[in-house]
């Protein structure tokens, strides 16, 4: 047998992949339907025999491709989504393989943005900003992960540019953002870390200085990048 005859390495399953894939499994078996709410997470954590971080780390990755959403003092709820994901783990996998160039891009087309945001912006479009700002910190004060307030400020950010391409193409990837949107605030500590970097791209924005809203920018990306699904973990196959 020669080399190019062996089988495909076989894809290495984290220990988070295999929870997402048991719950699905659950999902099913016990005829849950779109609306209906999951176990409180110490409870589900509990019955799969995992860690509480773990078991977040498996709703987060559920919650990236659609198979349930998790609101704030709602607890975690199934989607209409959840029977058409016989393979989570590939869609899982899928998510990860492409969130590297979904960052480049993201950070390539915001950084500029911010830069034209500081040099064109107008008094209503601070006031968007400031807004976005107020709506992300009072549901992060409330326990909340700050989703929808992180989507209006990058959202404010866009229209402070006065960019319509690059606003297109921002509308582009918008549902690929919203993954790695998902996915870094669902990790411990971050949604109020991505408040504060919040708070220096629009302080750089309103000081009208393109070079720093630029690197506040940039910075912001880099952080909220870093996301578990990218680290290098212990892994069985």
């Amino acid at each position: 047998m020669t080399a190019s005859e062996f089988p495909a390495r076989l894809a290495r399953v984290r220990l988070y992949e295999q929870v997402a894939e048991q719950i699905t499994r659950w999902i099913g078996d016990n005829g849950l339907r779109a609306g209906d709410r999951l176990p409180p997470e110490r409870d589900l954590a509990t019955r799969l025999g995992v860690s509480r971080a773990t078991l977040s780390q498996a709703l987060v990755a559920l919650e990236v491709i659609g198979v349930v959403v998790v609101r704030h003092g709602d607890g975690t709820v199934v989607t209409e989504a959840a029977t058409g994901h016989a393979r989570i783990g590939e869609a899982i996998r899928d998510h990860a393989d492409r969130l590297p160039e979904v960052i480049e891009t993201r950070d390539a087309l915001e950084t500029k943005l911010a830069a034209l945001a500081a040099r064109r912006r107008s008094d209503e479009d601070l006031a968007r900003i400031d807004a976005a700002l107020a709506f992300m910190a009072a549901d992060v004060d409330n326990g909340g992960r700050g989703v929808e307030g992180d989507e209006r400020f990058h959202a404010a950010v866009t229209t402070a540019a006065h960019s319509p391409l690059l606003a297109r193409l921002m509308a582009e990837i918008s549902d690929l953002i919203r993954e790695t949107r998902i996915e870094s605030l669902g990790q411990p500590g971050r949604p109020r870390a991505s408040l504060a970097g919040h708070g220096a791209i629009a302080e750089a924005i309103r000081a009208g200085d393109p070079d720093a809203a630029a690197r506040a920018m940039h910075e912001h990306v880099e952080m909220v990048s870093d996301v578990a699904v990218l680290r290098p973990e212990a892994e069985s196959a």
